[in-house]
This record gives structure tokens, C-alpha cells and sequence, in this order.
């Protein structure tokens, strides 16, 4: 892993921890070397990790929606901000430069993001780790919710095992380095195999 993709609010939350979270974030890629890529927005939490890596010369790549460049947002102190038309393609954009993936406490565009690239990896058009920094609980009721799913059968085991969490950003870093996910291959043998066993019983 070089490049670490980060997805995080663009408002700074209600916690205290959350700022915290990001400075000890970006303080351990500095330690490890690793550039963000990030929403390259100077507001919220993304101002606060982003900031952080610059003020410690660290490799800062932000992927900005045009219309959001209109507004003003963007972090006048990229060296490297890239702009993309659409919602879709700035998306397309942090997925193919990230390395690995790591939703931080976030909104609606956090989640967009998360799950797509967990879609993705389901299919397996993505194979790079994800990772959820669990700051405070924030993702524990997510994290319920998707044992309940595997409980309902509308996840696989393999596939919730695509989400890694962790409080800590070095463990969480420490997950996604020595993450190994499942074929997608072998699941869509493993459905098809099991999609004809249900019909056989239906008969």
C-alpha cells in the first residue's frame, strides 16, 4: 500500500474525538509514508487530516467535484487536486488511486462511497481493502447491521469480512495491510451452485 483513500465528513461532528482521530490518522501515514486521497475539500474533517499531512510534508492527492470547486471549498494548498465532472467520476477517480480504503465518521457522501467500493470488491472489479475507523462507536450500529444481514442470508460471510474496522488508525492500517480478500470467482460459483440446489428443493 502506498496511497490510503479516505472518506470523511465534511463537517467536523459533534465529538471532539473525531478531529483527534484524523490528527493521530494522518500522523500515522506520515510515520509510514503513506499519501492520502481524499475529497480535497479545506472544511470538516477532510480540512483537519489534509492539514495535518501537509503541515508534516506529507503526500496529499485531492479528487474535487467541479461544482463543488464553484463553491469554494477546495483546498488552495494541493499541490495535486484533480477535478472531475461528475459525482460518478470523481468516485471512478479515488478508487483507482487508493491502495486501500478507510471510511472515517461521515455522512451520506461517506457512506456513498464506502459501499460502492465495497460493491465493487463483492464483484470483483475492485481487490483492495476497506476499512472502517470506528471512532467513539460511530459504526457500531453499521457493523450490527451487517451481521444481521449475514444472519438474514443477504450477505455473505466472506463479504462482510470485507469490512475491517478498527478504533485505532494504526491497527485499522495494520488490518488493511494484511488483508486478504476472498476470490470473487469462487462466490459466484458457490451462488450458482446454491441457486440450483433451491430450485432442485422447489420441485
Amino acid at each position: 500500500m502506498k496511497r490510503i483513500c479516505v472518506y470523511c465528513g465534511s463537517n467536523p461532528g459533534r465529538l471532539a474525538e473525531y478531529e483527534t482521530a484524523a490528527l493521530k490518522l494522518a500522523d500515522v501515514m506520515l510515520e509510514r509514508g503513506f499519501t492520502l486521497v481524499y475529497g480535497g475539500a479545506d472544511v470538516g474533517l477532510m480540512s483537519v487530516l489534509a492539514n495535518r499531512l501537509l503541515d508534516g510534508g506529507g503526500g496529499v492527492i485531492g479528487v474535487m467535484l467541479s461544482t463543488l470547486l464553484e463553491k469554494e471549498v477546495a483546498h488552495k494548498g494541493l499541490k495535486d487536486l484533480r477535478v472531475a465532472p461528475t459525482i460518478q467520476e470523481r468516485k471512478r477517480m479515488m478508487e483507482e488511486l487508493g491502495d486501500a480504503f478507510i471510511a472515517m465518521p461521515g455522512g451520506f457522501g461517506t457512506l456513498d462511497e464506502l459501499f460502492e467500493v465495497l460493491t465493487l470488491s463483492q464483484i470483483g472489479i475492485l481487490s483492495k481493502p476497506c476499512g472502517l475507523l470506528n471512532v467513539g462507536g460511530y459504526y457500531d450500529g453499521l457493523l450490527e447491521f451487517l451481521d444481521h444481514a449475514v444472519d438474514q442470508k443477504f450477505i455473505r460471510k466472506e463479504h462482510r469480512e470485507l469490512v475491517q474496522s478498527a478504533a485505532d488508525p494504526a491497527e485499522l492500517l495494520d488490518k488493511l495491510r494484511d488483508f486478504k480478500p476472498a476470490p470473487a470467482g469462487k462466490w459466484f460459483s458457490d451462488l450458482r451452485h446454491e441457486h440450483a440446489s433451491r430450485r432442485r428443493r422447489g420441485r
